[in-house]
């Protein structure tokens, strides 16, 4: 917890600091009128290789540049991300990186510190959850100039895609991928407890998924499910909330947007009851998990038969447990749209950057080119650009997971609706809120009737003050 607060006294600090970052940072819109990406020279009827290719051709030499770029992960992601930024530097021998991989727990925690002190890096990986806080606190650099003058190439891109990264009238980053939430299950784990695997046709209920996970431990005394994500963020909430037929904050973003506090009462009883029977991890036994790193835990070793996760969850496990899958998180008849179509991370320019030109340019690269996609192969998730979908899939050197992540992808369009807006600012603060007052109902140190009131009136308190 006391990490969390320093992120937010940080974030603080930073909203504090926008006279002083804007003054540090050099102009969003100076990039070149020349696209100044980088890909393969070699000529192609390929569009995507056409545009890396013309790319090289005016960065592949000049003046030496590092580019600072921080990302979350797991080793697996590390390590070929690292491969790409060596690939980049083959192709443009004057473009080193400074690679700050992390992993997601205490990411956002360094990251707040540097935007308070000014010192974040060129390229930031960002997620969903907290891009209107940098955009709003002027951390993050416009990129629409760099659309503009053609040095980004986001032709591949759908306009409601790539508004996700746009706040207010500020495009603070370029969507990556797109996800969706997802549960993760271990085949091995239901058949050991006598149970048929879950369908994706629409009948998988709550109910059903909380009988299975009672059902793997009285039959195996492993947990059913690891619980991860179920409060630690307020996404797997807010999917609850869509469920409801609700919203879970106001449109002004200056309150929950849900009136009835039974809704969060129902989503804390329903863990208690999970927890307290021994299928689902408890906080003290999360912590425990937590310690492993997701590529040893319990679902991925078999001790678990359950996760709440993204769609790329079996895929980005593969290499650890190639028999892991995904089926949609449990639905129920009040809205059966409440799903939607997340962006999976953003890549954003710092405000503080001097080199945004060059940061503009690899970004547009990392997300475009075959030689770079060859090497991601999707494990950031589905990528965000029609040509780079079309390459993977054409490739041939998709594996099976990967196969069945995009076809994940097609098939929760039928689950889904309209997507909610980013985050509003004080997103940490809420969602350390979130956190607490679930625990002490996990806990029995108050009810979960008194989790949602004491969650809505801090909540309420946190949103008015930011927004």
């Amino acid at each position: 917890m006391r990490s969390k607060m320093k992120r937010i006294a940080a974030l603080g600090l930073a909203g504090i600091m926008i006279g002083s970052l804007a003054a540090c940072g050099g102009s969003a819109g100076g990039g070149e009128t020349q696209p100044a990406g980088a890909g393969t020279a070699a000529a192609s009827d390929n569009k995507t290789e056409q545009s890396a290719g013309a790319q090289a051709d005016n960065t592949g030499a000049g003046e030496a540049v590092t580019l600072k770029f921080s990302w979350w992960g797991n080793q697996n992601r590390h390590d070929y991300t690292q491969k790409i930024l060596d690939k980049y530097t083959e192709l443009h021998p004057n473009v080193t990186f400074e690679a700050m991989p992390s992993g997601w727990d205490g990411y956002f925690d360094k990251l707040s510190t540097q935007a308070a002190s000014g010192s974040m890096p060129d390229i930031v990986q960002m997620d969903y959850l907290y891009i209107t806080t940098y955009a709003k606190n002027n951390s993050l650099a416009d990129m629409q100039p760099y659309i503009d003058n053609g040095t980004i190439d986001v032709s591949g891109m759908s306009e409601a895609v790539l508004n996700t990264g746009r706040i207010d009238d500020k495009l603070a980053g370029i969507v990556g991928s797109t996800g969706t939430l997802a549960v993760g299950y271990n085949p091995d784990v239901f058949k050991e407890a006598g149970l048929e695997e879950p369908n994706q046709s629409g009948d998988w209920t709550w109910d059903d998924f909380a009988a299975a996970a009672k059902k793997v431990k009285e039959t195996t005394g492993k947990l059913g499910v690891t619980s991860t994500g179920v409060v630690d963020d307020t996404n797997l909430f807010n999917y609850w909330v869509r469920q409801h037929g609700e919203q879970l904050f106001a449109d002004d973003n200056r309150s929950l947007g849900y009136k009835d506090d039974q809704i969060m009462v129902d989503y804390l009883n329903m863990w208690k009851d999970l927890m307290d029977a021994g299928a689902a991890a408890n906080p003290d036994e999360y912590a425990q998990i937590q310690t492993l790193g997701q590529e040893a835990g319990p679902v991925v070793t078999g001790d678990a038969g359950m996760i709440n996760e993204n769609n790329n969850y079996a895929s980005k496990m593969s290499s650890r447990n190639s028999n892991l899958k995904i089926t949609t998180p449990p639905l129920n008849s009040t809205n059966t749209k409440a799903m939607w179509n997340k962006p999976g991370y953003f890549l954003c320019i710092s405000e503080t950057s001097k080199v945004k030109d060059e940061a503009a340019a690899f970004i547009s690269w990392f997300l475009n080119s075959e030689e770079a996609n060859d090497i991601m192969m999707a494990e950031r998730g589905v990528p965000s650009l029609s040509n780079v979908r079309e390459f993977l899939v054409n490739s041939g050197k998709m594996d099976q997971k990967q196969k069945e992540m995009f076809e994940y992808a097609d098939m929760v369009l039928e689950f889904s609706g309209e997507a909610p807006a980013p985050d509003p600012i004080g997103i940490a603060e809420v969602g350390e809120s979130f956190k607490n007052s679930a625990y002490k109902a996990f806990y029995g140190q108050i009810s979960t009737e008194e989790a949602a009131a004491e969650f809505r009136k801090e909540a309420d308190e946190i949103l008015a003050r930011n927004n």
